[in-house]
């Protein structure tokens, strides 16, 4: 399934989703320029789990990680996909909390979901990078922000393909149960096909937990989505 459009307009212009999205395509193409040292970046600013558990001082090489992983991607469809999740659910919820809440928000829940990750297998030497922990929490927010609203999506049957309106606890609560399938079938393995379960998991719980003390109170929103 792939979301093309969701039924709600923002109300401001999303200025820091924007931001945030243009930082990622941005930092995409310069890491494709890199060529042979692209290795060496993907090393020093990615998160690798047993980097944290080899010595217990807290460095800057250390922390700088856990959030600029947030905005590197490994391939096209990589950031394409994470691009689009955060252009489609982004914008309602920066809406929801303003401006400068969202971003800290994403944030911090992008850097909770890293931390998912790294416990979920700390003795991992692979670099993990991607927007979709962090793009995870903003989907967790945004399943309790406007469960009613209606996404538009792109569903592939075989040969076949067809676009149909699916509810956003529908979809959204669709995709965390994979992810919980996932993680689940991870337990006690290292193989989860290159995706970090574990970071969506933990970014979705975090967005669920903290969209409460980050959604600006407005009646009219609770009227019309709850």
């Amino acid at each position: 399934m792939i979301p093309l459009k969701d039924d709600i307009q923002h109300r401001d212009f999303p200025y820091v989703n924007t931001a945030l999205i243009l930082i990622n395509i941005a930092v995409f193409i310069y890491e494709m320029g890199l060529g042979a040292n692209f290795v060496s970046f993907l090393n020093q600013y990615a998160v690798v789990p047993s980097k944290y558990f080899a010595t217990q001082t807290i460095t800057f090489t250390r922390i700088f990680p856990l959030f600029s992983s947030m905005f590197m991607h490994a391939g096209l469809l990589h950031i394409a996909g994470n691009m689009l999740f955060l252009f489609i659910f982004g914008d309602n919820v920066e809406d929801s909390m303003g401006h400068f809440r969202y971003l800290f928000f994403f944030l911090l829940v992008g850097l909770l979901s890293n931390l998912a990750h790294i416990y979920s297998d700390p003795s991992s030497v692979i670099p993990s990078l991607g927007a979709s922990g962090a793009i995870s929490g903003v989907l967790g927010a945004y399943i309790l922000l406007f469960p009613r609203a209606r996404v538009a999506t792109l569903i592939f049957m075989i040969f076949f393909f067809y676009v149909v309106e699916i509810p956003a606890w529908g979809f959204l609560g669709l995709w965390f149960l994979l992810q919980m399938i996932n993680g689940a079938a991870s337990i006690g393995s290292s193989n989860t096909g290159g995706v970090a379960v574990w970071a969506h998991i933990g970014g979705f719980v975090a967005g669920l937990a903290l969209i409460l003390f980050f959604r600006k109170k407005r009646d009219e929103d609770q009227l019309r989505y709850f």
